[in-house]
Order: structure tokens, then C-alpha cells, then sequence
């Protein structure tokens, strides 16, 4: 059989790549864990799995609290909103609406 058989695992190039190849990673991880010989390298891909993930988590949170100031910025941008729009959508992401910062409604 050729190469190919965690989807090219080794040929992730930034961290983009890497994170479309999480199932992939969980798969060398635990292949590197049952070769017996490799636990170091199967506790650092594993390693490496926990961060990808906990930073997604921590990326996620992030990208909800500030969509609706992106999505201000943006739209100003285009002209579909006002610098007004801008403004509020900070207010809300600050928490100074009266709403926790970066609640959605």
C-alpha cells in the first residue's frame, strides 16, 4: 500500500491543515501508542491533539463575542452600514448595552 493512509498527515503545512486533520491525528496518536517503542512521540501528537482542540474551544468563544462587531466593520465597509451601527455593536460587545459583554440576543 502507498502513502496516504492518514490522509497525508505529514504533509500539514500550518496550522489550517492541521486542524481539518484532527480524526487523523487522534488515529497516529493512538498508532504510535500501540507500537510500544513510540510513546514519546504518541504522548506529543497527543499533546499536540489537547492544544488544537482546547484552542478551538478558546477560538470559538472568541469568534461569537466579536462576530457582531466584524459584522459591523464589514458592513460599514460596504456601505450597508453606518459608522452608528459600528458603535453599538462595540457597546454590546463591552458590555455597555446593559448586557453582559459579547451577549447575543
Amino acid at each position: 500500500m502507498s502513502g496516504g493512509s492518514y490522509n497525508y498527515l505529514c504533509y500539514a503545512l500550518d496550522l489550517e491543515d492541521l486542524i481539518s486533520k484532527r480524526g487523523d491525528l487522534r488515529e497516529m496518536a493512538d498508532r504510535l501508542a500501540g507500537l510500544g517503542y513510540a510513546e514519546d512521540a504518541a504522548k506529543e501528537t497527543e499533546e499536540l491533539l489537547v492544544f488544537l482542540n482546547q484552542w478551538s474551544v478558546h477560538a470559538e468563544v472568541r469568534m461569537k463575542r466579536l462576530s457582531d462587531v466584524w459584522k459591523a466593520v464589514e458592513w460599514w465597509d460596504s456601505c450597508d452600514y453606518g459608522e452608528d451601527d459600528v458603535h453599538e455593536a462595540l457597546a454590546k460587545y463591552r458590555g455597555e448595552d446593559g448586557q453582559a459583554p459579547g451577549a447575543t440576543q
